[in-house]
């Protein structure tokens, strides 16, 4: 008989500085499968400052990415008891964004970024959320299916919503461009799309494009 039980967890994160008064934005930034936080933050050091701080949270689940030993990585979810991967992961972001937005003040421009499988865990967390943000960015990955189309449409509908490709990435083909069109369709969204010379990875140039508009 399968059960469930609730108890305390504790997880880290990264940031790349400390949020004082002089920090204008937030940018929470989910890694994809099988990258640790970690290294994850280091690729956005190009555009961080003291006005910009980068939030990095990890998925919970780790796992070796060789055999047992050497390198770790680790996952938002897998298709085993993946609701409840979902429900903890939100429960997790959720009271991370509560710890830190206690001390920022109500200008502060908020940002959220998925990569690769980062992606679902950004829009399934901003489907969820009680707090306002400004830019919602899909790097290298998609909006996935089983969000509320109506809610989440709603929830973007004045947010500035940014899907980023490498021209070359290898997880990204045609059928998969057309299911896209058919879930932004659903969503009833305006979606600037932005396309790189580049394979599977953080493209900081298109990041730097969109700080500026």
């Amino acid at each position: 008989m399968r059960q469930t039980v609730s108890f305390q967890h504790k997880a880290v994160y990264y940031q790349t500085g400390e949020i004082t008064d002089h920090t204008k934005e937030l940018w929470f930034v989910l890694h994809g499968y099988g990258q640790l936080p970690q290294y994850f933050i280091r690729k956005f050091k190009d555009i961080e400052n003291e006005k910009r701080v980068i939030i990095a949270p990890g998925g919970l689940s780790k796992f070796y990415l060789e055999g047992f030993y050497g390198r770790v990585g680790s996952s938002w979810m897998t298709k085993e008891e993946r609701l409840l991967d979902i429900e903890n992961y939100i429960v997790y972001l959720n009271a991370l964004a509560d710890q830190l937005l206690e001390k920022v003040n109500s200008n502060m421009k908020i940002t959220l970024l998925g990569f690769s499988q980062g992606t679902a865990t950004v829009c399934r967390w901003a489907e969820k959320l009680d707090f306002q943000f400004e830019k919602l960015i899909l790097h290298s990955g998609a909006f996935p299916p089983d969000v509320s189309f109506k809610h989440l449409g709603d929830i973007l509908k004045d947010k500035q919503v940014y899907m980023l490709r490498g021209d070359q990435d290898e997880f990204i083909n045609e059928e998969r461009e057309r299911e896209q069109e058919e879930l932004i369709n659903k969503l009833n969204l305006k979606v600037n799309h932005i396309e790189f010379k580049g394979k599977h990875d953080i493209h900081i140039d298109s990041l730097k494009d969109i700080i500026k508009q």
